[in-house]
């Protein structure tokens, strides 16, 4: 797959080359081998294991935040007792599904792109790769489609905290924990609201001699069981395929209606949670503690699998603070209200960095592309910059959903090239000043509003837009012509001698 850097390839090393071996990469490959079995394909991982997030993260109790009959993939039935799974669960998942289907030889692991180059004139990409020893080397391919997520691997969000550095104890951010950390019988801090603090709190509560939730402003959080009796009941009675299928598509229905509802009709989804928490904790309730200034949805919910987040409450061994932060301090943090929290550990769940396109430098005929001027098409391919593709994810469902249509629309993309026998597809774009720029990112989730300046554009309108509705987007990703009039198809020839709306977008 790699050759020297100063050497080149005739034609391509591979039809498609898959940047991230985590849930996107994973599924595309599995999608080329169903759909578009004559094209080859490749991986590369920058880590040394297969996983993506579920590799990285390593923190107490890490979990999915989503169901696994969603999270998992449509061609994989998941067949756990729990449906809320643990990391290590869905890391066997993943390499279970790599090794029956032979993708691990095909995966470069230690590989991480630093550069990717198309070359109109010759309709290839050329990939830069750096190994853990500095050493570079370059590959090429037809297709790049990039599955390496939607954060910062290097860095995440820094809050900056004043004081940080009189702290005596130790600060941990949870995407870099400590494999050898001991907090035994030690009084925790962990800052934050969101899905991964309220999975640390109870997690370290079983060992800690305290666990404190401390939030700026509360979450909407939305209790379920970690096991779907309904899924296992179908798994005793059906084929397992069948029962995947069935449950998967009640908890896509069930996770459009309560978005659907909590846009419509936002109190009654309100009152509705409340009465859960409350239900919960009983005379521990405070009402001040879980009642954000926000509605459903307006942010993702955050799920507590069998209220486990407040059975450790109830259990007297954690809590949950609403303040401000003034400073750390040598023992612990002082707050705005003149609280005073002890610390021997502080947890900074104060969120992810998002990065585009992996942080990878992207030029097309040498000039850099700039993602914040283009415009996102069909919701995986982008205004004038052919044969590329990317997974962004739901936010309002799970991941995976979005990652399977994407690849099973551009094996439809890729045979359509096939049959007409062009190489370059490209989103055409002439004018993007007969669009209408809208934010369809309309959370309020810090990561997202932090992130707005460096995200690629999206319009009112399809097919310029990454819609948030899964059913429709599968109805149109699926059946929904590929030669469409926008999607342009080519070849290295015409492209090279005409490429006027591609210089006029750069």
């Amino acid at each position: 797959m790699e050759r020297a850097a100063d050497t080149k390839a005739a034609p391509v090393d591979q039809d498609v080359l898959i940047v991230g071996a985590g849930i996107s990469g994973i599924g595309m490959a599995v999608h080329l081998q169903q759909f578009s079995p004559d094209r080859s394909f490749a991986l590369v991982e920058r880590r040394s294991n297969l996983g993506g997030t579920w590799d990285l993260f390593r923190y107490p109790g890490i979990r999915s935040d989503s169901d696994m009959h969603t999270l998992g993939f449509v061609f994989e039935p998941w067949k756990h007792e729990k449906t809320i799974a643990d990391g290590p669960a869905i890391l066997e998942y993943l390499n279970r599904i790599v090794d029956e289907r032979h993708i691990r030889e095909r995966i470069r692991f230690d590989r991480k792109v630093v550069g990717a180059d198309w070359d109109s004139a010759a309709a290839r990409w050329t990939v830069t790769l750096e190994d853990n020893a500095g050493g570079t080397s370059t590959t090429t391919a037809r297709w790049l489609y990039l599955g390496a997520g939607y954060y910062d691997y290097d860095e995440p969000f820094d809050a900056s905290f004043t004081g940080r550095e009189d702290f005596k104890g130790q600060i941990i951010h949870p995407q870099f924990w400590p494999e050898s950390l001991d907090y035994t019988n030690k009084k925790v801090v962990v800052i934050g609201s969101g899905a991964t603090a309220v999975t640390i709190v109870p997690s370290m509560a079983d060992k800690a001699a305290h666990v404190t939730m401390l939030q700026r402003t509360p979450t909407w959080y939305f209790i379920r069981p970690a096991k779907d009796a309904f899924a296992n009941f179908l798994r005793k009675v059906l084929p397992e395929k069948l029962a995947y299928k069935i449950t998967r598509f009640k908890n896509v229905k069930l996770q459009d209606i309560g978005f659907r509802r909590a846009r419509e009709k936002p109190e009654k989804v309100k009152d509705f949670l409340s009465g859960k928490i409350k239900a919960a904790l009983g005379d521990r309730y405070d009402e001040r503690a879980f009642t954000p200034p926000y509605n459903p949805w307006d942010q993702r919910l955050c799920l507590v699998p069998d209220a486990d987040f407040f059975n450790a409450m109830k259990a007297d061994k954690a809590s949950v603070v609403t303040d401000h932060i003034e400073r750390f301090d040598a023992s612990g943090i002082q707050l705005k209200s003149g609280q005073h929290l002890d610390a021997d550990i502080i947890v900074t769940a104060t969120g992810l960095k998002l990065a585009v396109a992996g942080k990878i430098p992207v030029r097309v005929d040498g000039a850099l592309v700039d993602w914040s001027e283009h415009f996102y098409y069909k919701a995986c391919m982008f205004s004038n910059i052919p044969n590329f593709s990317a997974v962004f994810g739901y936010l309002n469902a799970s991941w995976t959903l979005r990652a399977d249509i994407v690849a099973e629309y551009v094996c439809r993309v890729l045979n359509h090239m096939q049959a007409t026998g062009t190489t370059v597809a490209t989103p055409a774009l002439a004018d993007p000043a007969t669009l209408t720029e809208e934010n369809i990112f309309d959370f309020s989730s810090g990561y997202i509003q932090r992130s707005l300046h460096i995200m690629p554009k999206n319009a009112d309108k399809l097919p310029w837009r990454l819609n948030q509705n899964y059913i429709q987007d599968r109805i149109d990703m699926k059946t929904g012509a590929i030669d469409d009039g926008v999607l342009a198809f080519a070849n290295a020839r015409a492209v090279a001698s005409a490429p006027a709306e591609l210089e006029a977008a750069e």
